[in-house]
């Protein structure tokens, strides 16, 4: 994929002479020519601002769609990090401006409030998404707006396709219905008459035929639809396909480029050594060692850390590492288990949300315990995880001065590039419409790359040499140690059944608050209201209990923490699951058969979800001697998942066999790469179950490479079956649901292979697996 040349930039466009908001782009170079269509519109009535940049006698409408002779580029304002967003967002342009897909291309485009995610702050809300009242509908309407202003460009909470699903294929048939408008002057007939013919043409009933590239002249003087007739799916020939990836080609060959690709001529080379003790001082250092080394351009005061410029990265590597320096204490516990004691001690406090609380469990549980009910109670905990992206952190960032004028130009794989521009327009003091930020592939990201410490970074070493680019790189033992980690957290459970189902359950969840961090690193200070977050996957699933229960406790520990894949869902989904087995196993109930239960009238999709998983797996069959099964469900952004792990005792330990798992996704825009992204979600989540922890030592973190960090090999994988459905009435995300049934699946067949409760991750320090 092409990365948006340096002259696509912010907002800054709309200042040029002669440009204005209501024409469209012809011919410009920056996004390979031609006329740019789309939502002229979606902050109300306000006008979008322009942002895809022009030639001197361009004219600009808005941000999406790009027709030109050569073909049509489609700006996917998402970053493509391996989901296949780009294709999928492409699709539902084609898919409306009726054109084949060899046709289109892909770009990410430029840091825009244009291409604001108001979907992924709704997500957020203090809802389970498998209700809608008219609270909730109104709630995420006036979020949605608010986000829109804000304006956050995000890649994340697996919001991509739902935030895009409506606006991009309006963009797509509104671009559609002002060619025919156009070809109807010109050919005198009227709209109607007109049609398409799928292969970028306007036909008329006379046989004529005229390409769109030849259209799009007379097309600038027309302003695009604002509310275009779209498809019905009965119509779609590219959506609910299975597509070649745009990205497939580029990345087989090598020809993709990823941020750490990145090559400007005459730049120099960056390594960071930051505090390893996660926010704490730097007392001192010493350079001279590093001074003396070949290659060494610049030594770079960071205030909490150093930095070396050089000309190479390796130089750069060997000078940064030979700096003595004096480090100060750690602001947290420096050892694991006082970290897991201070998160502890947040259960001695009142709670700070209680996000689900029918009936009374508390009145409950007194009253099961003095009619000599058993109360079933146990405590769960999961440990720090760190992203472990392949790609490790990197950004090349150059800031040129000019007679009265500072250009900043950014190159990073990122989640945020509006963040990423502002906070370089910050650190250089020039405004952000002089910040232009190329978002390139990422070679992964699960929420690390929605934070900006290493963009900011490359912007700092930049502004030491001006007018020089530096690519600043990590080694992967500074990545790996100064991550934004997914919390540890600890549960604390008791429930009691009555019958065959639960008749109570409470849930206390104790963990450090990632929604505080990032609102704190964000605007300064905590967002007020509950933490959806730290009880995301429990509070919010769709089972009836009379008295049920969920509080969270927000643990103060300094560790930074941020996203990561799943959020709250990747351990509550571990908590709630493995006890509700518990409950099921304290009475010789069938886990499956007791969870339908819990679920008739509460929400169909999902009971159809986990009846399709047992329909999958033949579940009640007795699975071959020395075979375990376990089931686990999580209802995760939007989409009911059920999965079933089965194991194997062996040799050389416990084997992964299969698993099966149902996903319903509400519209399947590509099978085959939702079916991807699920499979890569389940190793994902069994990969940190297995091996995942991050653990301290002297406040600093222990592990630095994927010799202690491990994922599964191709060898331990096991086959992966997945089923998507289509019964939930909204579109759902794909990229994390896949992530939280995994571990507790796989704990759930632990237990019915061992008899072994098994209650803290990971797994692998009980069990051995081959």
């Amino acid at each position: 994929m092409r990365c948006l040349p340096a002259t696509v930039g912010a907002e800054s466009v709309s200042l040029l002479p002669g440009i204005t908001r209501r024409r469209f782009l012809i011919g410009s170079a920056a996004v390979a020519g031609g006329v740019a269509f789309g939502i002229h519109a979606r902050l109300d009535d306000a006008d979008l601002p322009d942002v895809l940049g022009a030639a001197p006698n361009d004219i600009v409408l808005n941000p999406w769609v790009v027709i030109s002779d050569s073909g049509i580029t489609v700006i996917t304002p998402r970053a493509e990090m391996g989901q296949g967003i780009h294709t999928t967002l492409a699709a539902l342009v084609a898919e409306e401006l009726d054109v084949p897909m060899s046709q289109v291309r892909a770009e990410h485009g430029p840091a825009s409030i244009a291409y604001a995610n108001p979907a992924a702050v709704t997500l957020g809300l203090p809802f389970p998404e498998y209700t809608s009242t008219p609270l909730q509908t109104a709630t995420k309407r006036a979020a949605g707006a608010v986000a829109k202003l804000v304006g956050v460009q995000m890649t994340g909470a697996s919001s991509s396709t739902r935030g895009a699903f409506e606006t991009m294929r309006s963009a797509g048939a509104a671009a559609r219905e002002t060619l025919i408008a156009v070809a109807a002057e010109r050919l005198d007939v009227a709209e109607d008459a007109l049609s398409t013919d799928g292969d970028g043409a306007v036909l008329a009933p006379d046989g004529r035929r005229i390409a769109y590239g030849a259209l799009a002249a007379d097309a600038a003087t027309r302003r695009p639809p604002r509310n275009p007739a779209l498809k019905s799916r009965a119509d779609w020939r590219h959506l609910g396909t299975s597509l070649p990836r745009l990205d497939m080609r580029p990345k087989v060959t090598g020809e993709a480029l990823f941020g750490i690709d990145t090559r400007i001529d005459g730049m120099s080379y960056g390594a960071v050594r930051m505090s390893p003790r996660l926010g704490g001082e730097m007392i001192g250092f010493d350079a001279r060692r590093a001074e003396r080394l070949p290659g060494v351009e610049h030594i770079v005061d960071l205030g909490n850390g150093v930095g070396v410029i050089a000309t190479s990265t390796w130089r750069a590597f060997r000078a940064v590492s030979a700096i003595d320096v004096e480090w100060g204490d750690a602001p947290y516990p420096p050892e694991t288990e006082g970290l897991m004691a201070a998160i502890a001690r947040a259960f001695d406090d009142e709670p700070d949300s209680s996000l689900r609380d029918d009936g009374d469990a508390g009145k409950a549980l007194r009253d099961a315990r003095a009619q000599g009910v058993d109360i079933i109670e146990a405590e769960y905990r999961v440990p720090y995880l760190a992203h472990a992206t392949m790609e490790p952190m990197n950004a090349t960032a150059r800031v040129i001065a000019g007679d009265g004028d500072t250009r900043v130009d950014v190159w990073a794989g990122n989640q945020v590039p509006t963040v990423v521009r502002d906070n370089a327009a910050r650190i250089a003091g020039v405004e952000a419409r002089d910040v232009h930020v190329h978002t390139p592939y990422l070679g992964g990201g699960f929420g690390r790359r929605a934070e900006y410490d290493f963009t900011d970074l490359a912007v700092r070493l930049a502004l030491r040499v001006p007018g020089r680019a530096v690519k600043l790189t990590w080694t992967r033992e500074e990545d790996m140690r100064h991550d934004f980690y997914r919390p540890a957290a600890i549960a604390r459970l008791r429930g009691a059944l009555d019958g065959g189902r639960p008749h109570v359950l409470e849930a206390r969840i104790a963990s450090p608050s990632v929604y505080a961090a990032q609102s704190v690193r964000a605007a300064g200070f905590a967002a007020p209201g509950q933490d959806k977050l730290l009880v995301e996957g429990a509070f919010d699933q769709p089972y009836a209990v009379p008295h049920y229960a969920v509080h969270g406790h927000v643990a103060d520990v300094a560790v930074p923490i941020g996203s990561w894949r799943a959020v709250g869902n990747s351990y509550n989904g571990f908590f709630h699951e493995c006890f509700l087995d518990e409950l099921a196993a304290s009475r010789a109930i069938d886990p499956l058969a007791m969870r339908l239960a819990m679920m008739v009238g509460v929400h169909a999709p999902s009971r159809l979800a986990l009846e399709a998983v047992a329909e999958m797996c033949g579940w009640g069959k007795t699975p071959p001697e020395g075979h375990a099964r376990g089931l686990a469900f999580t209802h995760s952004f939007g989409a009911p998942t059920a999965q079933v792990v089965e194991v194997s005792a062996s040799a050389r330990g416990i084997r992964l066999e299969k698993v099966w798992c149902a996903i319903d996704v509400g519209t399947a825009l590509d099978p085959r790469n939702i079916e991807a992204q699920v499979q890569g979600a389940i190793v994902f989540g069994l990969s940190a179950a297995i091996s995942g922890e991050i653990t301290f030592e002297n406040g600093e973190v222990m592990q630095g490479n994927f010799d202690d960090y491990e994922a599964l090999r191709l060898g331990q994988s096991p086959v992966i079956e997945v089923r998507v459905l289509e019964n939930a009435d909204h579109i759902a995300g794909v990229g994390e649901p896949g992530v939280p049934p995994a571990a507790p699946a796989l704990a759930n067949a632990l237990f019915a292979l061992t008899g072994e409760r098994i209650r803290d991750l990971p797994l692998g320090r009980r069990v051995g697996f081959a």
